[in-house]
């Protein structure tokens, strides 16, 4: 596993050091817009099979890279399998999404959490790091990824996917200790897998916070931005001779970005409702910003797209800290060929705002 990259435009980035020209990766970018995902998907038998197959994460994280002139892989796996290494029963219903047949309810249940040993529960995932890694060969830097300990509490409190998170909230409300102690303790196991990741091999690291944009600011603060922070903390941040990167995704963040600004990661994620201007005002350039062409973008003509990736660019401006990405994943209904399109516009488009 060799250390030396060909192209380390994304690691330049994220740490705000000068680029010849903007870096870009897509949120999802392995994943069932393509055929070749779908058709390994179809193999494993289900998307779980997938995950822990360390051979077939490795078949899906590579296919992108294969069809498009990306600046990283992504570890293919899911933000769930944190809680599902502390046994809450994973599965998936068809057409509904994730679920857990043993949710997390009251304080007793948090109680009874175990603190999993990653190593074991978990190595599945490492052994795929170690697979990309050396199929990578050095090629372009591969991202691992978790996500963030509020996002995984929704499911694991909801006991599947949720629109109000009536039951979370009602935590919040009537036992903001309790939710404080779960958080805490799905933010150190966090901390553990995603060490784990980087000893195998991850040179970036991505946290995403699907649904921290849902809280008040207070709210935010204490039950999604502090376990994060926590994690932050507890991060191998220096591997393999260079540092590895830290990027918060925390989704509709909007002026949260200044307080997420100050919690040392590297770079943040910013979703296509809040502008790239507006974003770097509200970091102050402290960090480096990653983003944001709507996904609904790629649905429209190649003109389209290349007026959004130009649009995207000039309101992130020049200078360095600007990863090109969407302002969240890519969707399954995309033509490939029209995420081509956007790849090709970014190399073509970026250079006149780099020195």
């Amino acid at each position: 596993m060799s250390a030396v990259l060909e192209n380390d435009l994304l690691l330049r980035a994220l740490l705000r050091e000068p680029v010849p020209r903007t870096p870009v990766w897509i949120m999802r970018q392995a994943g069932r817009y393509l055929p070749e995902y779908r058709a390994t998907r179809e193999l494993a038998g289900d998307f779980m099979s997938l995950c822990r197959n360390p051979e077939l994460a490795c078949e899906v994280t590579m296919q992108p890279l294969r069809r498009f002139p990306l600046d990283a892989a992504i570890l293919f796996s899911d933000i769930l399998t944190v809680p599902d290494a502390m046994g809450l029963g994973l599965y998936f219903e068809t057409g509904e999404g994730p679920k857990f047949e043993r949710p997390v309810r009251t304080p007793a249940d948090i109680r009874k959490l175990p603190s999993p040993d990653v190593a074991s529960s978990l190595g599945y995932v490492f052994d795929a790091v170690r697979t990309i890694r050396a199929e990578l060969a050095g090629k372009v830097p591969l991202i691992g990824f978790s996500g963030s300990p509020w996002t995984v509490g929704t499911y694991m409190v909801e006991g599947g996917s949720s629109r109000e998170f009536s039951r979370i909230r009602g935590l919040a409300a009537e036992d903001p200790k309790a939710l404080d102690a779960l958080l805490a303790h799905v933010a150190r196991t966090t901390t553990d897998y995603l060490n784990g990741q980087i000893a195998a091999g991850a040179q970036a690291i991505q946290i995403f916070d699907t649904w921290g944009g849902a809280l008040e600011r207070d709210d935010y603060l204490r039950f999604s931005l502090a376990p994060m922070q926590q994690i932050l903390d507890g991060l191998t941040r220096e591997h393999e001779g260079r540092r590895v990167p830290v990027i918060l995704f925390t989704k509709g963040a909007g002026p949260l970005l200044a307080d997420m600004a100050k919690s040392g990661c590297d770079a943040l994620g910013v979703d296509w409702t809040t502008d790239l201007a507006t974003a770097r005002e509200y970091v102050d350039d402290a960090v480096a910003l990653q983003g944001n062409l709507d996904p609904a973008t790629l649905r429209e003509s190649p003109d389209a797209i290349r007026k959004g990736v130009a649009d995207t660019l000039a309101s992130y401006g020049r200078g360095p800290g600007h990863v090109f990405n969407l302002g969240h994943g890519i969707t399954p209904d995309i033509d490939p060929e029209h995420l081509g399109a956007c790849i090709d516009a970014v190399h073509e488009l970026s250079p006149q705002y780099h020195d």
